[in-house]
């Protein structure tokens, strides 16, 4: 006599539990690198030495970037590092493909030293570039600094300091300053500085922007 049998259901697959730290892992990540770049400048500010660059407005308004001043320095010019010594020794370190256009390698690193320089008046006085390095400088006199640089390419030296968003309530007052401010003889040095903190490894962060006696903080 036959039976039917029901042959039994092979048991359903179990719920993978979720790990929680799959999750939290990648986000405590991002949420880190989100936090260095603003935590590194906070410890530059309160830590860092302060030191005075002379300046002057490339550009007043940057439509790809919103409504910015983009600052040129004297230190960015390929022609008044080239014064510098030490700069020899870093083109021979850091060759580039021409000697004219093309004098460092793109991506080179460097510090230019800079000497305080008394202030006789209420504007501080643009600290004078000394000398100029491939590694940083292990000891400095009190009264210099060694302010990290990059060569992109094409003679364009940064140091990270060239673009200043202006508060809304400050724009009037700074495109009228900075326009009355513009040398009105042929090499005369216009009178625009910028304050800023320099770390241990020559990292930078602008504080403030002296156009003529008028003091902006950033």
């Amino acid at each position: 006599m036959e039976t039917n049998q029901t042959l039994p259901l092979p048991p359903e697959p179990k719920e993978q539990p979720i790990v929680l730290w799959r999750f939290i892992v990648p986000l405590l990540m991002q949420t880190a690198l989100i936090l260095a770049v603003p935590a590194q400048s906070i410890y530059t500010v309160v830590t860092g030495k302060t030191a005075i660059l002379q300046t002057q407005p490339v550009d007043p308004y940057d439509l790809l970037r919103g409504y910015s001043v983009t600052l040129g320095y004297e230190i960015s010019r390929v022609d008044n590092l080239a014064k510098l010594p030490g700069w020899t020794d870093l083109i021979k370190q850091h060759p580039g493909s021409d000697k004219k256009y093309e004098p460092l390698a793109p991506g080179t690193n460097f510090y230019v030293i800079l000497q305080e320089e008394k202030s006789s008046g209420k504007v501080p006085q643009a600290w004078k570039p000394v000398r100029i390095s491939g590694e940083l400088p292990t000891s400095l006199p009190a009264n210099q600094i060694a302010l990290q640089g990059r060569y992109s390419r094409y003679n364009l030296f940064s140091y990270g300091l060239e673009t200043y968003y202006i508060p809304e309530d400050q724009r009037n007052d700074i495109n009228k300053d900075i326009s009355a401010a513009r040398p009105t003889k042929p090499g005369q040095r216009q009178p625009i500085v910028v304050e800023v903190k320099v770390n241990a490894q020559g990292k930078a962060v602008p504080i403030s922007m002296w156009v003529r006696d008028r003091k902006y903080q950033f």
